[in-house]
């Protein structure tokens, strides 16, 4: 088959031919039919401190058909479609018992990060199967839409509150979906620049604001009042101390982004304000489970699929690689295995 290879040390991604997998007793074999290009890729493709490693299959937003079942499996069946949650949990160690999210399992051996390919060996235990309502392109933006799913619920939002979004990405798009989706009452959505206006306005914003001397006051005079959640959405130094001036007193901010590099808080700032601040990250089969469901019943007000800016062919995936480390015009890519 042909799959998308890290060489490691920064170095260009490559399309090899590989050996075809197969199921072990506990496994599916599905036919990939695309795979979502996350931040987190090409963060860990540049040769940096965080890095995927010399010779690694990646490629974790991602969803296909189930072409091969192994012999322990029940419940499924070739032909049946499904997404993939692509981290692999032990469901025995201390954190799986106590919050069942896969990411922060540090005791399975298995990965299920192997989308940018044409097939994939994945456990039966991270499929989750898609209505068939529901297509190919949506059963791939399940996974983005867990982390901002994981991370919104986290900031425990009541009904009418107001909800200030750090950031016009993937996380932060679906981070306003699921505020409006979870009740807020206003919605903000401010970034450095204007060019996701639009679509922060179609996921559920009721208004955006650009990063300026004024931002402070423009966010109070759109919500009616200073945001009682942040959710930061950006991942860059300087987001943390940004969400703390916005926040209201005892606001909640839960960070999305992800940033690996320091991002300095003044205590004392935060501190005067009683302001609780939330770091997040992945999601347990319960989120994936639960988008599928919603999506495949309809009655959703702004449609996922929305955000998806090109579909690319899996030959293509090098350059395009290169084009988004670069200034571009993409929010979403998804790769056609």
């Amino acid at each position: 088959m042909r799959a998308a290879i890290y060489p490691g040390s920064g170095k260009p991604i490559v399309i090899e031919t590989i050996a075809d997998p197969e199921p072990g007793p506990g496994d599916l074999l599905i036919r990939v039919d695309r795979c979502g290009i996350c931040g987190t890729d090409l963060a860990m493709t540049k040769g940096g401190a965080w890095d995927f490693g010399a010779g690694v299959q990646f490629g974790h937003e991602y969803a296909g058909t189930v072409v091969d079942v192994g012999r322990e499996v029940t419940g499924w069946k070739v032909g049946d479609p499904l997404a993939v949650l692509p981290s692999v949990a032990c469901g025995q160690c201390e954190t799986c018992r106590a919050h069942g999210n896969n990411v922060l399992c540090r005791e399975s051996p298995a990965r299920a990060s192997v989308g940018f390919a044409q097939y994939a060996r994945i456990p039966a235990s991270v499929a989750t199967p898609l209505p068939k309502t529901l297509s190919m392109a949506d059963g791939a933006l399940i996974e983005p839409m867990a982390i901002s799913l994981y991370g919104t619920q986290m900031a425990h939002v009541r009904p009418g509150e107001r909800v200030l979004v750090l950031g016009g990405g993937t996380v932060a798009l679906y981070a306003i979906w699921w505020a409006r989706r979870l009740g807020a009452g206003r919605v903000v959505a401010m970034s450095r620049s204007s060019r996701r206006r639009d679509l922060c306005l179609e996921m559920g914003a009721d208004a955006f604001v650009a990063f300026g001397d004024n931002e402070v006051g423009e966010v109070v005079e759109a919500l009616g009042g200073a945001p009682q959640v942040v959710l930061e959405g950006v991942g860059a130094p300087g987001m943390l101390g940004r969400a703390v001036q916005h926040a209201a007193p005892f606001g909640r901010i839960v960070s999305l982004g992800f940033c690996t590099a320091p991002d300095p808080v003044i205590p004392a700032v935060a501190s005067y304000k009683c302001v609780s601040l939330h770091f997040a990250v992945g999601y347990s089969m319960h989120e994936f489970l639960f988008i599928a469901d919603l999506l495949g019943r309809g009655h959703i007000h702004a449609d996922p699929k929305a955000i998806v800016t090109a579909t690319v062919a899996l030959e293509q995936l090098p350059a395009m690689f290169e084009t988004l480390r670069g200034p571009n015009a993409e929010t979403k890519v998804h790769v056609r295995c």
